[in-house]
C-alpha cells in the first residue's frame, strides 16, 4: 500500500533526516519527504501499514518536534 500525507516540515535538511529515519523502520518499502510540496509518501505492506505509519510519525517528531502529519 502506498499513501501520501500532508507533512509540515520547516526545512529541507529536516525533511532529509525524516526520510532517512523512516527508511530505517522495518516494513518500509519506500519513503519520501518532500520539503517543497510539504508531503510524505509512504509505502509498506498492507498488513503492517498502520504500525509503520505510527512509527514514521514518531520518527518525524524526534527529528522535528513541531512537525505535523495530517493522517
Amino acid at each position: 500500500m502506498k499513501k501520501t500525507y500532508k507533512c509540515e516540515v520547516d526545512c529541507a535538511n529536516c525533511a532529509a533526516k525524516m526520510e532517512e529515519a523512516i527508511k530505517k523502520i522495518e516494513g518500509v518499502v519506500s519513503a519520501r519527504v518532500n520539503f517543497m510540496t510539504q508531503k510524505l509518501s509512504l509505502e509498506a505492506a498492507d498488513d503492517v501499514f498502520d504500525s509503520v505509519l505510527d512509527q514514521a510519525v514518531k520518527a518525524c517528531k524526534k527529528v522535528e518536534p513541531d512537525c505535523e502529519i495530517e493522517i
